[in-house]
């Protein structure tokens, strides 16, 4: 394992969760028209694996966003870059995050997914970093609490890279 890697949840650790959040989420969306809405890139894993772990029907579908500008506080704008291919109107949507930090991407997601009228909107992170919310943003269902640290795997990248790791590790910059 590469040396700036520090394990903080193993394979193991993030399947039997992910697998606990699909029980909840499919006992909450019981004769509902859930569409999973997974944030790229970085929550294809988890959205993925989630998937897998329900047991009602479902769509899916993929939106992305970036944020602009030079701070990665409020001043930073936000816009998308892919759009749905699905109308959600009237529908139970469920947005997939792979991590929750500021909320400020997210926050401005939702108030975008709210104009396009869906019957219910709904958030679940595999991540959640509490201590950097800037924004209070609602958050349904979770997958794990985390200190203040940067993380790869599990579809989160340092430069593009360790996306694939199967597991979430701190990444230890120089």
């Amino acid at each position: 394992m590469d040396n700036k890697l520090k394990v903080i949840l193993s394979r193991e650790e993030t399947s039997a969760r992910v697998k606990e959040l699909g029980e909840m989420i499919s006992n909450d969306y019981r004769k509902k028209e859930l569409v999973l809405i997974s944030v790229l890139r970085g929550s294809v894993f988890f959205a993925v694996d989630l998937s897998r772990s329900l047991t009602v029907p479902f769509s899916i579908d993929f939106i992305s966003i970036s944020r602009y500008g030079e701070k990665t506080d409020s001043t930073g704008v936000v816009r998308i870059t892919k759009d749905l291919d699905v109308n959600i109107a009237d529908k139970d949507v469920l947005v997939v995050e792979d991590i929750l930090d500021t909320g400020l991407s997210l926050s401005y997601l939702l108030r975008n997914l709210k104009t396009r009228n869906p019957k219910t909107l709904k958030v679940c992170t595999f991540l959640n970093v509490e201590s950097r919310r800037i924004v209070n943003v609602p958050v349904d269902y979770k997958g794990f609490d985390l200190p203040d640290i940067f993380v790869v795997g599990y579809g989160l990248d340092y430069n593009e890279k360790y996306r694939n790791l199967q597991y979430v590790a701190e990444y230890i910059k120089d």
